[in-house]
């Protein structure tokens, strides 16, 4: 296995503490992103052996490089990516999945280091309990963040006027009760909803009144009617 870590210090300790398993060898360390590069374009003699694990510190001299790296490292080499860090930032944590990590481990609980890289050898690696929280933290807000734009979407593409005849029809009113309560023509209100179906690409106005329910963009006041 590799090892790329920044702080001289903990990098040996980690050699001195990986070397003592008898089914794991560290057979090469870096601590500078080029370093790392050099190794990856090398091949044969002109590099260090290929490893089956790539311990990556996601941080090095201060910024995090690793991410970056382990996406070069899983392409080029096919090694099981296993990230180190300090922290638990979930954007970092999703960043790392996204380059092609397998796995997150915190620094604070190396004990577990053996087991984490001889899963990711075996392709069975377990996330961390810790870091699969964030990650279900960040699909949440990624998820929380598609909402909000689709809703401004469809809010950009909907009238005033089109939003009032939704919320009235959301309330159970027939296209002639809203001719009436808005005092327009029927026609006027067929012609209506045929463009915010068009709009929408939906097959109905109760599919259309749902969407935009759904979206939070009807404003209504205690009595539930906003077009008073």
């Amino acid at each position: 296995m590799w090892i790329v870590e920044d702080d001289p210090d903990w990098l040996r300790g980690l050699v001195a503490y990986l070397n003592k398993e008898t089914d794991i060898e560290v057979v090469w360390t870096a601590n500078r992103t080029d370093a790392v590069r050099e190794a990856l374009a090398g091949s044969g003699d002109a590099g260090p052996a290929r490893a089956d694990v790539v311990l990556m510190d996601i941080m090095l001299d201060g910024k995090p490089d690793g991410v970056l790296l382990a996406e070069e490292a899983a392409a080029m080499t096919g090694a099981r990516i296993v990230m180190l860090t300090s922290m638990e930032e979930k954007e970092l944590i999703f960043r790392s999945f996204q380059a092609g990590a397998i796995d997150y481990q915190i620094k604070s609980d190396f004990e577990s280091l053996p087991s984490a890289i001889r899963s990711a050898y075996a392709s069975r690696s377990p996330i961390n309990a810790a870091v699969a929280d964030r990650m279900r933290e960040e699909f949440r807000r990624l998820k929380q963040l598609e909402r909000e734009f689709e809703a401004k979407k469809v809010g950009d593409l909907i009238t005033p006027s089109e939003l009032q005849l939704l919320d009235l029809i959301d309330q159970g009113y027939t296209q002639p009760q809203i001719a009436d309560k808005l005092v327009v023509s029927l026609r006027t209100v067929k012609n209506h909803v045929n463009h915010i179906l068009k709009k929408l690409n939906l097959p109905g106005s109760r599919e259309a009144a749902d969407k935009v329910k759904e979206m939070g963009l009807f404003q209504r006041g205690n009595d539930n009617d906003s077009t008073k």
